[in-house]
């Protein structure tokens, strides 16, 4: 698909969300749009701050203790990579998701044309980003925002990692979605993780954030990221039907809160 706009998109705009609903959310609005209805733009936040998992993370990665004392949740997404602390204020968030024969095959163009607004947002914003093309070694593999840079889908400015987004398929849909860091809380997101093999000082060197590259608002920041997904996709400001909600917290109990689904061993998998 080269032009978005030829198809029935909704924008919905920042909603406040537990991570078990915000995952649940996404495999929703891909069955609505498998079964023919709107294809689905949101810009959401994490409430409570949440660490979300790589499909295929080891929960001996995790911190534990730390996060239940300082009441961070704990979830798993549905795609790879490592763990990203969501905070409340500190992460913005979004989703595209669409049917999947709409939408390039090949992994790196689909990439390429779902971050086309998200690079917009950025300019938007007044931050010069763009895709990694520096390679960078690991630090620390449990912790996405410290792995080896990946220029198909990882964000940078002045040369420190700003957003990684990831993508999957799900019953003929394609769910894209991604993090772009407002604010760095480098020493709160490090500790998430259980004896992190680096330091808060080496994490802000490799992570920057929108409040340090440009002088805006969160609200600025997060009106740039709905505006530019907006008019990429020509969409309509729209909202979730109350079943649509409905089936995300029933979801959100069944999978995204168990333990079955969180703690789960990679060898389970």
């Amino acid at each position: 698909m080269d032009d978005p706009s030829r198809a029935d998109w909704r924008l919905i705009g920042e909603e406040s969300w537990s991570g078990p609903m915000n995952m649940a959310l996404d495999e929703i609005a891909a069955e609505t749009a498998a079964a023919g209805g709107p294809r689905t733009l949101r810009v959401y936040r994490w409430e409570p701050s949440t660490l979300s998992l790589g499909y295929r993370q080891d929960p001996d990665t995790v911190d534990w203790d730390y996060c239940e004392r300082e009441g961070i949740a704990v979830t798993r997404r549905q795609t790879g990579g490592g763990g990203i602390y969501h905070d409340s204020y500190g992460d913005v968030s979004y989703s595209i998701v669409g049917p999947k024969d709409e939408l390039p095959g090949n992994l790196m163009d689909c990439y390429r044309l779902l971050l086309t607004p998200i690079l917009d947002a950025f300019d938007r914003m007044g931050v010069d980003a763009g895709f990694a093309d520096e390679p960078l070694p690991a630090i620390h593999p449990p912790a996405c925002y410290l792995r080896e840079l990946h220029p198909a889908h990882d964000v940078t400015a002045g040369g420190r990692k700003i957003s990684g987004n990831a993508q999957y398929r799900r019953r003929n849909a394609v769910i894209q979605h991604g993090s772009l860091t407002f604010s760095v809380r480098a020493a709160r997101h490090l500790s998430t993780f259980a004896a992190p093999a680096t330091s808060p000082e080496e994490f802000e060197a490799r992570v920057t954030g929108i409040d340090e590259q440009a002088d805006v608002s969160r609200g600025e920041a997060v009106a740039a990221v709905e505006s530019a997904l907006a008019e990429w996709a020509d969409a309509t400001r729209g909202s979730w039907t109350e079943d649509e909600v409905s089936l995300a917290r029933e979801r959100a109990r069944e999978k995204y809160e168990s333990d079955d689904w969180v703690r789960r061993r990679p060898d389970d998998r």
